[in-house]
């Protein structure tokens, strides 16, 4: 028989926060630090609103982009945060996560050899769906003496003529690092004189500790560059509701839903009716999660300094980025040894890139008595390694 499976699926890794996921789940009393999924409940009255869609019969399919009345609501948040509006109907879809719409704005942008640029350390989804849509993954390493910000020159550096799109994923997972207006202001100017488009990842802009978020395209000359993607899953605690929008140009937002059309149909309808009530009435729990995630994050880079880790200090999402380096070992050895005798299970930190090498990704999205037990653990590793 010939092979099945496709070489271009079969040369792609498989996640590396997923391997010790995997792993955690087969350790008995092990304490996990290596998934990014909210502590907190999703709050009540948003649940509340998605069994009343249920108690309702509302359980159809909506249009392909989305409730009117959710996009509407999209429109409205970004208005008031960003300053910038996007028409609801024509410039705004509704997606299963913001994973599919990273997805679909590479599959709808690209043709076979166009380049992406992409900042690592970030994300795992972003190289694999760049080749899944036949275009050229091209590595940007952010740098820990920048705080993991990606600069003008690093863009500039790397543009071809064949260079279409540049992923802009901050505030960053893994690192946590966070872009300021005027760092923005720079990679816009080279966008624009190179002729570029942004896929701008904006999934954690909630959970920024320092000042507020500041997107691309509240830049001038950027909406109309840029696909602003963004989800539930992390701001309100709704991981498993599955649902993300992107905001963009009419004409990449048509052939983006084309995609979706085929694919998906649309987005689950009760998670929709739960989202508009999120946006509406969810400003007070985003505010609450955030100090408390705030709290975590001082807490541990109190810790890392008291045993002798080194770690910047991370401004957005939920993770901190600690250097491993001292300790002359790889970041997969690092972790493996620290799960198998610790039962401590974080990720390393080439999951996110080459350029991770080195650093080992923890995430706070957890209690604080989980990880008060966690460092106690990993400090107890550390001491053996000196």
């Amino acid at each position: 028989m010939r092979n099945p499976i496709g070489k271009k699926v079969v040369d792609i890794k498989p996640s590396g926060i997923r391997k010790f996921f995997d792993i955690v789940q087969e350790t008995e009393g092990a304490i996990s630090l290596g998934v990014g999924e909210p502590d907190f409940d999703t709050p009540w009255h948003i649940r509340d609103e998605g069994i009343y869609s249920l108690e309702k019969g509302r359980t159809f399919y909506t249009s392909n982009s989305g409730l009117k009345e959710l996009r509407q609501e999209v429109s409205n948040y970004i208005s008031r945060t960003q300053g910038v509006t996007y028409d609801p109907i024509k410039e705004i879809f509704i997606t299963v996560g913001g994973s599919e719409a990273i997805d679909l704005a590479l599959r709808a942008m690209v043709d076979e050899g166009d380049e992406v640029l992409i900042p690592q350390p970030s994300y795992v989804s972003y190289e694999p769906c760049a080749i899944l849509a036949d275009a050229v993954p091209v590595i940007i390493e952010l740098k820990e003496e920048n705080q993991f910000r990606l600069t003008a020159q690093e863009v500039l550096d790397k543009v071809t003529d064949k260079t279409k799109i540049l992923v802009l994923p901050f505030p960053n997972n893994p690192t946590g690092a966070v872009m300021e207006k005027e760092d923005l202001e720079a990679i816009a100017k080279v966008v624009i004189e190179k002729d570029l488009y942004v896929i701008s990842d904006e999934i954690y802009s909630e959970l920024t500790y320092s000042g507020k978020h500041v997107s691309i395209v509240s830049l001038p000359g950027m909406k109309e560059r840029t696909i602003l993607i963004n989800g539930f899953s992390k701001a309100y605690a709704m991981t498993g509701w599955r649902l993300g929008y992107a905001c963009g140009p009419k004409e990449i937002m048509e052939q983006m839903v084309k995609i979706h059309q085929f694919a998906i149909m649309c987005a689950p309808t009760t998670s929709q009716y739960a989202a508009v009530e999120a946006l509406k009435n969810g400003d007070d729990d985003v505010a609450m999660m955030r100090e408390q995630y705030n709290h975590r994050r001082r807490y541990l880079l109190n810790e890392f300094k008291r045993i002798g880790l080194t770690c910047f200090e991370p401004f957005g999402a939920f993770y901190v980025f600690p250097s491993i380096k001292q300790f002359g070992m790889s970041s997969d050895e690092f972790c493996t040894r620290l799960l198998k005798e610790e039962k401590l299970a974080v990720v390393p930190g080439n999951a996110f890139g080459d350029c991770g090498e080195g650093y080992i990704r923890i995430s706070y999205a957890y209690s604080l008595e989980n990880l008060k037990a966690a460092m106690e653990r990993l400090e107890s590793f550390i001491e053996r390694l000196k």
